[in-house]
């Protein structure tokens, strides 16, 4: 298989530019996730420490005897000071403390009848949130004069859960930025590409047009002058000059909405063969097969087009003597027309069934690699889809184009 190297290289460069800067960005990501992590491990350990501090003052205040009232309201002051949720239950499960949680609840009923009337006596809260602290944390035990072993249970500081969130939702929000920004600028240069390409083919058009009026004009003056009104040759270089004329026109539409009308496929294609196979090798052989009723809505010059680009790329891949085949079949099912387009040319690598629609990717020494490009931008036109069907390296390739049916059916009535 023959490869344009500067253009498979740039294309290369491009796919390797692109691995790079997804796998930069990755890095990035995984650094930012590493080192969240490793401060969450942190602030855990030193919420940890604090519950233990809690666990042990709260023991101290349970177990000590009467002493100094200083020295009382330190070991309280040290209590109250944590600010994460704890709980503490008995041997028994009950809870017999808690810490941090709504103020406005109880689950002791006795308070409620003693305290201010907004105290509600909610036990099934205190059961879901000690529920909750037993799936974060394993239990600090404190072992009490008397034998008995308390649990202190806790959870998560409102800090340290946002900060274990928080990089996804950076990393989710930058991504979507990122997502937004290339859609944006990658519309922009399309559209950019597209006023480049628009201006570059309506300026074609409009230099072709001089010259082909005067080669129609020299033709005539050639018939008149030499009474060759019948001659072969002379007629073959008049549908060649108004060839040039389809072409010119054609590069004068780009930029322009076609304007589609129905048209039966087979003659359409039989038309543009019979002229193309007089202008080919005669070791390749043409083959059209097929449903020759399909009607489908085509522009008839971008379609010719869309058939010649095809033609053009299987005999370039055929090296010396081939076939190609054109079959047109009738997908009544879903009312669509499949148009196979085979040859037996050198075949394409299934790695590159895709990459042949992008613009400057070639199998040629010399070519801009833009004839499939354009191919599945007329095809867009027509409201169709174009892909490689099949291939095999050293045996060929099957082109399909998938149009629309202009012709409905109606289910036969039993």
């Amino acid at each position: 298989m023959i490869i344009n190297k500067d253009r498979l290289y740039q294309y290369e460069a491009r796919q390797r530019w692109k691995v790079f800067l997804f796998t930069f960005a990755a890095l990035i990501a995984g650094a930012s996730l590493f080192y969240t992590n490793y401060l969450v491990k942190s602030l855990s350990q030193s919420e940890r420490t604090k519950a233990e501090v809690w666990a042990m003052s709260t023991r101290s205040i349970v177990t000590m005897p009467d002493v100094d009232d200083q020295f009382i309201s330190f070991v309280y002051a040290v209590r109250d000071s944590l600010s994460i949720p704890a709980i503490i239950t008995n041997e028994k499960g009950n809870i017999i403390f808690w810490r941090g949680l709504d103020s406005t609840k109880t689950n002791i009923k006795e308070l409620v009848d003693t305290a201010d009337q907004n105290l509600v006596y909610d036990p099934i809260y205190f059961e879901k949130q000690l529920a909750r602290m037993k799936r974060n944390h394993s239990p600090i035990d404190l072992q009490l004069d008397t034998g008995e072993v308390w649990s202190v249970y806790y959870r998560d500081s409102d800090a340290l859960r946002q900060l274990r969130i928080f990089p996804y939702l950076q990393l989710s929000l930058i991504a979507l930025f990122l997502i937004i920004a290339y859609t944006v600028f990658n519309s922009i240069k399309k559209t950019e590409q597209n006023l480049v390409w628009v201006g570059m083919a309506k300026e074609a058009a409009h230099q072709l047009g001089t010259p082909i009026s005067s080669l129609m004009g020299w033709l005539e003056l050639v018939r008149t002058k030499f009474d060759a009104e019948e001659d072969n040759i002379l007629n073959e270089m008049e549908r060649d000059v108004k060839r040039l004329e389809i072409v010119a026109d054609r590069f004068s539409k780009i930029g322009s909405t076609p304007t589609l009308s129905s048209h039966m496929v087979f003659p359409v294609i039989q038309d543009f063969v019979q002229y193309f196979r007089v202008r080919t090798s005669e070791k390749i052989t043409f083959q059209l097969t097929g449903d020759k009723t399909v009607e489908a809505k085509l522009n008839v010059p971008l379609f010719d087009w869309i058939i010649e680009n095809l033609l053009k790329n299987a005999v370039n891949a055929i090296e010396s003597e081939g076939k190609i085949v054109v079959n047109i079949i009738d997908n009544i099912a879903k009312e669509e027309i499949f148009i196979d387009i085979s040859d037996t040319g050198r075949g394409i690598p299934k790695s590159n069934f895709d990459t042949v629609f992008q613009p400057g990717f070639t199998t040629r020494k010399r070519g801009w690699g833009l004839g499939l490009s354009l191919t599945k931008r007329m095809v867009d036109y027509h409201q169709g889809q174009i892909f490689v069907k099949e291939s095999e390296l050293g045996k060929g390739t099957t082109f399909r184009i998938i149009l629309k049916s202009n012709l409905r059916y109606e289910p036969t009535q039993v």
